[in-house]
């Protein structure tokens, strides 16, 4: 596990090397400072511990990513955390508010315009979850249906495309 990671540190610490992220280590090196932006219940990728505190294998590697900082800044860096949402995540990073994002973003080609992305380290896809015993196999069961979900996330987006797609109403909660 400690070799998976080292190789994981050294693979996203030279993504992060590129020109589009000089200016944020260059901010990084001159501040002695980094702020992680993590998701407080993202599990098992970025979550809270409580009292500032955060894990998560996300945080993991972006915490393998400031090690490899401090080496190529020759400094110590103190790491702030900063607890992002789907909501919020993309516009902080963009707009320097957080220096690095340790969440679940889903890299995609529309985010791919706004942020840069470091190597993917993780794969899933949306799933929906229903009652077992509520007869629901497919999105075009959902009709009239109240569905839970998370703004900003890829999972809305495939819901809404599904929506469009089979001419199915339900309601966002």
């Amino acid at each position: 596990m400690k070799l998976q990671r080292i190789l994981v540190a050294a693979i996203v610490g030279a993504a992060f090397a590129v020109p589009a992220q000089a200016q944020t280590i260059d901010k990084v090196k001159k501040s002695g400072e980094i702020t992680m932006g993590v998701r407080e219940s993202s599990s098992p990728l970025s979550y809270t511990l409580g009292a500032g505190q955060f894990a998560g294998y996300h945080v993991d590697v972006c915490l393998a990513i400031v090690d490899n900082m401090k080496k190529m800044t020759g400094g110590n860096i103190k790491v702030n955390y900063m607890p992002v949402t789907s909501q919020n995540r993309i516009p902080r990073t963009q707009n320097g508010t957080v220096d690095i994002e340790c969440g679940s973003t889903t890299n995609n080609a529309a985010r791919q315009k706004d942020v840069s992305f470091g190597v993917t380290t993780f794969v899933t896809e949306v799933r929906t979850a229903v009652k077992a015993n509520s007869g629901i196999t497919s999105v075009t069961q959902l009709n009239g249906k109240n569905l839970a979900t998370t703004t900003g996330t890829t999972s809305v987006q495939t819901l809404r495309k599904h929506e469009r797609a089979n001419n199915v109403d339900f309601r966002e909660i």
